[in-house]
């Protein structure tokens, strides 16, 4: 099995309980999309790859499907399971799925798949995925149209490195896969609302790349983050607005 990637491995082990507490959600639409795209309804089953502290689980869990969560980092993994005990745990990483061949009517990965976005891994999706099986992509990606979302990112991405943004930027790369349709993408608004210590201080703080800082680089980070905040005036009450475009992709097994 191929080892989790560093910053991921002790970022997100790092950041559990402020990930669970500061990640966005996702839109209500993304059910809909689920349900009619992804075939995911009521007498399906479902892995979800990379599920984290079950910030998708929530969406999935509405569709009356039976969810597989898989996550390799039991920390985060226990706050999915707080929340959503009707789940079935797997610990586990998308290169070696702990399944059945043809065992799932439908795979989903939520802001997760780039960290494992290799042919290796396709390969593993379309074993376990039954013929006519779906996959379904998500992200939640930052509006930088918006002045302060920019400079936000442009203040945390200092951090990320090189490899780390070219891997974020690689996913498509394994498309087309070998076995599956052609990708559809779709794309929603979305707006993640709540105290501005966990939509913009406590996000930041739940970035792997973050994360894995030491205690005083974190610290100054969290400083630039508060003198933007002080400086950008839609920040200066609660609740506050994070606004995010939300992006699904789709594709059927067909081999």
């Amino acid at each position: 099995m191929t080892p989790l990637h560093p910053v991921a491995a002790t970022g997100f082990d790092r950041a559990a309980d402020v990930y669970a507490t500061s990640r966005p959600g996702y839109p209500d639409a993304i059910v809909d999309w689920m349900r009619d795209r992804l075939g995911i309804v009521p007498g399906r089953t479902v892995l979800e790859i990379g599920a984290g502290t079950g910030k998708f689980t929530g969406s999935l869990v509405m569709t009356g499907a039976d969810i597989l969560a898989l996550e390799p980092i039991v920390a985060m993994l226990d706050h999915l399971l707080a929340d959503f005990p009707e789940v079935r745990p797997l610990v586990g990483q998308a290169e070696a799925i702990p399944l059945p061949d043809a065992s799932v009517d439908a795979v989903v990965c939520a802001t997760a798949f780039h960290w494992f976005a290799t042919p290796a891994v396709m390969a593993e999706i379309r074993r376990v995925l039954k013929i006519g099986g779906t996959l379904g992509l998500v992200w939640n990606l930052r509006d930088e149209s918006v002045g302060w979302v920019e400079r936000l990112s442009v203040l945390t991405n200092a951090h990320q490195g090189a490899a780390l943004r070219e891997r974020a930027e690689a996913w498509r790369d394994v498309f087309p896969a070998e076995g599956f349709s052609a990708l559809e993408e779709s794309e929603w608004p979305y707006a993640h609302q709540g105290p501005v210590e966990d939509v913009v201080v406590g996000r930041t703080l739940s970035t792997s790349f973050i994360a894995t800082l030491s205690p005083a680089a974190r610290g100054d980070v969290v400083a630039q983050v508060r003198d933007l905040i002080s400086a950008t005036p839609e920040l200066q009450h609660d609740p506050v607005a994070f606004p995010y475009l939300t992006k699904g992709y789709d594709c059927r097994r067909i081999a």
